[in-house]
């Protein structure tokens, strides 16, 4: 017998006709010997139609009282739900969050998870009920309704799933699963039998709308098995896995995040410390910051760009112009009609060239880059918004992620799951969850020095389609292996690009490149042969708005100046100057108490 916890969204419990198929799932999979805990979000337009009530009553609802309106309209689903098993012939009983224990900040409309409690859950499950949960919601330490933010019931799920220590949590959606991208913009898409955790939180918070990355924050965290399936068939859909597929493809799938808006910061004094200021301003604003790029500096001033959603830009601009007056240097700029696009597969770890087959894609579609940033499993690129849709279909074909999945569907369940290896960095990284004392803590299980690189930078280069092609292409038809990959915006017709390589293919790197550079008039090529980066580790550094201000504000403490940046989900990687990683090092480990 396992255990398994099933989530059904808004538009899978509309109708009373859906509330019953809904129950059918969770009486079947209860008769096939499970236990069976449904977690239920408010029906269909029901949140829309509250918001809508509250409107009318006032310009400005209290937020206390907005999770104590909100919260209404998952009781009335697992009321509803609960009868329907009923009706079936099975027990089931409801409970709101309160009732189960899941106890929150106090934050009022996004409240974080600090602990739940298992007991009355296991007791109704041992019983035989059903036991059927609100999603979205749990209460503070005074008892006061709190309610979890956007994708809050999927967040309930997975961490229910996570305290019961669940076989597997199935997400029942209007989709047959997690597909390769956006379906209603390529109609090529197919769907992702298995995808990894860490492959499964880029694409959720680079745009992918299947489900949302603080889910798939809980489900790494504490190695949660994920299902996506569809509510209209039987159909097993995406499993997403502590770790993917081996055969898995180099690239899994693309994302496409439409309203975004760059802020750059240029003019920046070159020293310690001012990025730390930078960001401190917008971790005090909650401010969610995304492809974070910072090219090599002249000896006195810097550069830097973020992107952040659109909705967020006015904040944003006003966090800036503080920022720049207490540095007493600088301008900020913004653009909005931008877009992101992501590809991202565990494949790139090991693979050179995929960065030059994205570009050359983007090239042969006439789409101009803007702004680069990498990782090891991901590659962002910012693009006109009017070339959006047209970039991602070019370079879906372009990765063959239209070709069929051969693999079969994944069983899944997590005794499967973790007869996988999850190597040292697993390890560690169970530790530390191990020992957290509030389950949505941010988790920083490693900072890495790297010691063997080099940095090379290209400046003045050509602002047009298909230059940064035959710069990676060049690169990778000599089979070197690029890490770290920036480009800031361009400025005055012209752009810069830089990238780090090991140091032993410095020499071979140089050679390459200067054959590209000298078709490109007035281009200029520098190089460092010897950089340190430092790369930091962890879950929950982007959704945690505070994580680049604690890491800028320890190298600043520390007289590390920054040379470069890029991010991702799961890491924040930075390049410093060649002997200054140790102590980079030891001030990071401080400052997260490592």
């Amino acid at each position: 017998m396992g255990l398994i916890v099933q989530k059904f969204g808004g538009t899978s419990v509309a109708t009373a006709e859906k509330i019953r198929a809904a129950a059918q799932r969770a009486v079947a999979a209860k008769r096939d010997g499970h236990q069976v805990v449904m977690v239920v979000s408010a029906r269909g337009k029901k949140t829309d139609e509250l918001l809508t009530l509250a409107a009318e009553v006032t310009a400005d609802p209290p937020r206390r009282e907005m999770d104590m309106l909100l919260s209404t309209g998952e009781q009335e689903s697992v009321a509803l739900m609960a009868m329907a098993i009923q009706e079936l012939g099975e027990q089931a009983v409801s409970l709101t969050g309160g009732q189960i224990g899941i106890i929150t900040d106090s934050q009022y409309s996004k409240a974080r998870i600090r602990e739940i409690s298992v007991e009355r859950m296991r007791k109704h499950l041992a019983d035989g009920a059903i036991v059927v949960a609100c999603g979205f919601q749990g209460v503070d330490d005074e008892g006061n309704i709190t309610t979890l933010g956007r994708g809050g019931s999927d967040t309930t799920a997975t961490a229910l799933a996570a305290v019961l220590k669940a076989d597997e949590c199935q997400i029942y959606t209007d989709v047959e699963g997690v597909f390769t991208t956006d379906p209603r913009i390529v109609a090529e898409a197919r769907k992702i039998n298995t995808i990894s955790h860490d492959e499964m939180l880029e694409l959720a918070s680079l745009g992918a709308g299947v489900m949302h990355s603080r889910s798939i924050e809980f489900a790494k965290k504490f190695d949660v098995p994920l299902r996506v399936r569809p509510s209209f068939s039987d159909a097993l859909g995406t499993l997403i896995a502590p770790h993917g597929d081996d055969h898995a493809p180099v690239v899994t799938g693309l994302a496409l995040a439409r309203q975004e808006a760059r802020v750059t910061f240029a003019d920046l004094p070159n020293r310690p410390g001012v990025m730390s200021v930078i960001f401190s301003r917008l971790a005090n604003r909650k401010i969610p910051v995304d492809m974070v790029v910072q090219n090599v500096g002249t000896d006195e001033t810097a550069e830097v760009s973020f992107t952040v959603p659109e909705d967020d830009l006015a904040a944003t601009l006003t966090a800036a112009r503080e920022a720049i007056r207490e540095l007493g240097a600088g301008s900020v700029q913004s653009g909005t009609n931008v877009s992101k696009l992501s590809a991202v597969g565990d494949g790139m770890r090991s693979h050179s060239g995929v960065a030059a087959q994205l570009f050359r894609s983007l090239s042969d579609a006439g789409v101009n880059i803007e702004m680069i940033t990498t990782s090891d499993i991901k590659i962002s690129v910012l693009v006109n918004r009017d070339d959006a849709d047209t970039a991602l279909r070019t370079v879906h074909t372009g990765f063959g992620l239209d070709q069929a999945d051969a693999r079969p569907p994944s069983i899944g369940f997590r005794q499967s799951a973790q007869k996988q290896a999850h190597g040292a960095e697993g390890s560690l990284e169970s530790q530390v969850v191990g020992s957290l004392a509030n389950m949505e803590k941010l988790v920083v299980n490693d900072v890495d020095l790297d010691e063997t690189q080099s940095r090379i930078s290209i400046h003045h280069i050509p602002d047009a389609p298909g230059v940064c092609a035959d710069l990676f292409e060049a690169v990778a038809e000599g089979d070197v292996m690029v890490d770290m990959i920036v480009q800031n915006v361009s400025r005055q017709g012209s752009a810069e690009v830089s990238f780090t390589v090991l140091r032993s293919d410095i020499e071979r790197c140089l050679l390459l490149v200067r054959e590209v550079v000298s078709q490109w008039k007035g281009a200029e090529l520098t190089f460092d042969r010897e950089i340190d980066k430092l790369t930091v580790t962890g879950i929950g550094l982007r959704s945690h708005t505070g994580v680049g201000e604690m890491i800028f504000r320890a190298l600043g403490d520390a007289g590390v100046n920054v040379q470069m940046i890029n991010t991702s989900e799961v890491r924040l990687s930075v390049v410093v100057g060649a002997g200054q990683g140790k102590q980079a090092v030891a001030s990071l480990h401080s400052a997260f108490g490592s």
